[in-house]
């Protein structure tokens, strides 16, 4: 596997390429862990302005390094990014390059964005070997075309990022979680969508079968408890504040780490969820208010074929040749599709990363 250490050995590697290679950066989110060119060795944190909020980093910096360097200034990501490592049964460790890559978002997604949002600027390595930056290291200078949000999900398909400019938030002061129990799917999604609306500043909705249906509200001690008061009794039925913390387990759906069987994360509409949950054939559980599903099939079960309403699946964890008859992720419409080879013909014109 090749190892580039700088962005300058990199760029160098993919202009005497002339195959096909596979990009990873902690082999924690690819569908195969096996890659041909892995950023781990670009790493460490460039630039943290704490009083700015903003941070710097080489794509292949741990997950785990960048969020000891917030916790100390007591910030965070906005977007609440989760491990896949454990339900794909992976030992690495996760990197800002894999998160970005893959637009790995969590919880809070429905209410501070995806990863895409956060990123302010980017630098990668196209297909030719060619050095690119956009956006900017601050908020002040981020101008011009947003390339950035173009290589947030792309999947290596684009370019190898070397380098990714983030915007950050400060970090919680307090975090009260009401759970129920009991909920029908169609109750919790009703709930759920009652508390969304509420002024109460909901981050964290979702209903697991088997443990309950939690809210998460977060922010100022005295504020988050008396806005927990309010929310626990505009909403219908009997709710709790726990002492536990349900959402690592959400966010990271470790329920279905080291079990058979395939697992989809599908996202559709919310009043979507309860009839496509009923129609599952393993088991499932809701994130974003219902919008996210996380669905355990049999081995080889074309998930997409079964969906009972418009969504999008993508395929986490089954055996490589699942991924390769029934793809990774959900098929594009021709129109886009079309656009979408016409956009990585120009910056891949020699298909180099079309394994990624």
């Amino acid at each position: 596997m090749l190892q580039p250490e700088s962005e300058g050995d990199l760029a160098r590697m993919i202009r005497s390429a002339n195959a096909p290679m596979a990009i990873r950066g902690g082999g924690t989110r690819a569908p195969v862990e096996a890659g041909d060119l892995t950023t781990r060795r670009m790493t460490g944190i460039t630039l943290y302005e704490p009083g700015a909020l903003t941070l710097v980093a080489w794509a292949g910096t741990p997950m785990a390094e960048i969020d000891a360097a917030l916790e100390a200034e007591r910030q965070r990501l906005a977007f609440e990014p989760w491990e896949a490592a454990r339900v794909l049964g992976r030992s690495g460790t996760s990197t800002l390059g894999g998160c970005v890559a893959t637009n790995a978002s969590g919880p809070r997604r429905m209410v501070a964005g995806a990863a895409r949002d956060a990123v302010i600027g980017v630098r990668f390595v196209d297909g030719e070997g060619q050095v690119v930056k956009n956006g900017g290291r601050v908020m002040k200078n981020v101008t011009g075309l947003d390339l950035a949000k173009l290589l947030c999900g792309s999947r290596g398909r684009l370019g190898v990022l070397t380098e990714v400019a983030l915007k950050l938030l400060p970090g919680v002061a307090a975090s009260v979680t009401l759970a129920a129990e009991g909920l029908t799917p169609e109750d919790a999604v009703a709930a759920m969508s009652v508390a969304l609306s509420t002024p109460f500043e909901v981050t964290g909705a979702a209903h697991d079968p088997a443990a309950g249906t939690f809210l998460r509200i977060e922010g100022g001690g005295d504020s988050v408890a008396y806005r927990a008061d309010r929310l626990a009794a505009a909403l219908p039925g009997e709710w709790r504040q726990i002492d536990a913390d349900p959402w690592p387990a959400i966010r990271d759906a470790t329920r279905f780490a080291g079990v058979e069987g395939d697992l989809w994360r599908v996202s559709v509409r919310p009043s979507h969820a309860p009839a496509l949950v009923a129609a599952l054939p393993g088991r499932w559980l809701m994130d974003w208010g219902g919008g996210l599903i996380w669905a355990e099939t049999p081995p080889g079960t074309d998930l997409r074929a079964q969906m009972t309403c418009a969504g999008h699946a993508t395929l986490v964890r089954a055996a490589p040749e699942t991924h390769a008859t029934l793809g990774t992720l959900h098929p594009e419409p021709d129109a886009v599709k079309r656009l979408t080879g016409g956009i990585v013909s120009k910056f891949d014109p020699k298909a180099l990363f079309a394994h990624s």
